[in-house]
């Protein structure tokens, strides 16, 4: 008879905490890749530490961090197993990643584009920054779903989940004010803008997206597209169409999402069933790109 093979508890809490703030039925299937992507294995002493690392990207640098960290499951908003694997192997730096975080015994779970489907998700939290622009904490900007979510209707209690938000501001707003707050929320000190002829310097709408979100906004009649990363075709599409459109870096528009929605949300569900559960944010998770001043 074979010996009996089991994921601890805490894994399986943790998943489920996971599944219960952001379904996985709400991610984008056709292409995405979430749920749990690396298993672990029930120790000997039938016990791990009950602490969980969040993390935006899930490089060989945040795996030597979950390990010193003696973290038990790791949370990578985004998948790193996306494609299917051939091979194992030390030289990929990806397959790296699996084979030091087995051997550590940690489990990896990426809730990706379930989180930015659910209603209070990461596109909710980027469009919510606008709430902190001078006078808008009395009349909010009214924040509405861009595109619904594909493939079967929403769980109970989740209606109305979509991709990409549309904030419409009670009045125009200077350009320059609605970069600054992003820019401080955010942590950047630049902002690549596209801006189009003629422009008049104010907007009254904005439509964000995190990550790459040009195929969720391309169609969105909005003053400002507001998203990590775009092409440039795309974006002189978008200026063409006399939108103008500013890029924070792909992982920028989502990594602050982890430090202030989802470690409460996560440490406080699991509270309710494990004792001294701990989860803390990658402190080596960054995104690649930094802006140098070459002169």
């Amino acid at each position: 008879m074979e010996p009996s093979v089991h994921s601890p508890i805490f894994t399986h809490q943790v998943v489920k905490a996971m599944r219960s703030l952001y379904p996985e039925e709400l991610a984008d299937r056709a292409w995405d890749n979430v749920g749990l992507l690396q298993e672990n294995i029930n120790p000997a002493s039938g016990t791990v530490p009950p602490r969980v690392l969040l993390t935006n990207d899930l490089t060989p640098r945040v795996a030597e961090e979950a390990i010193k960290k003696q973290a038990s499951v790791i949370v990578s908003y985004h998948p790193f197993i996306f494609r299917g694997l051939k091979s194992i192997t030390l030289s990929d730096p990806h397959q790296l990643v699996v084979l030091r975080l087995a051997q550590a015994n940690i489990a990896v779970y990426s809730p990706h584009t379930a989180a930015d489907a659910v209603l209070g998700g990461v596109n909710d939290w980027l469009a919510g920054i606008l709430r902190r622009l001078p006078g808008l904490a009395s009349a909010p900007p009214i924040i509405s779903v861009v595109q619904p979510t594909r493939g079967a209707p929403p769980p109970a209690g989740f209606e109305g989940a979509g991709y990409g938000r549309l904030a419409v501001l009670p009045a125009p707003v200077e350009l320059e004010a609605v970069l600054q707050v992003y820019s401080a929320a955010l942590g950047m000190r630049h902002i690549q803008v596209a801006q189009p002829r003629g422009f008049g310097g104010k907007v009254g709408s904005v439509a964000v997206c995190a990550g790459s979100g040009y195929s969720v906004l391309k169609d969105v009649e909005a003053d400002l597209v507001l998203t990590g990363e775009v092409s440039h075709h795309d974006a002189l599409r978008l200026t063409m169409l006399g939108r103008c459109v500013a890029t924070v870096f792909h992982s920028n528009s989502e990594r602050g999402f982890l430090r202030e929605v989802l470690r409460p949300q996560l440490e406080g569900v699991l509270r309710e069933e494990v004792e001294g559960v701990e989860v803390v944010v990658s402190e080596e998770d960054k995104d690649p790109f930094e802006i140098w001043e070459a002169r």
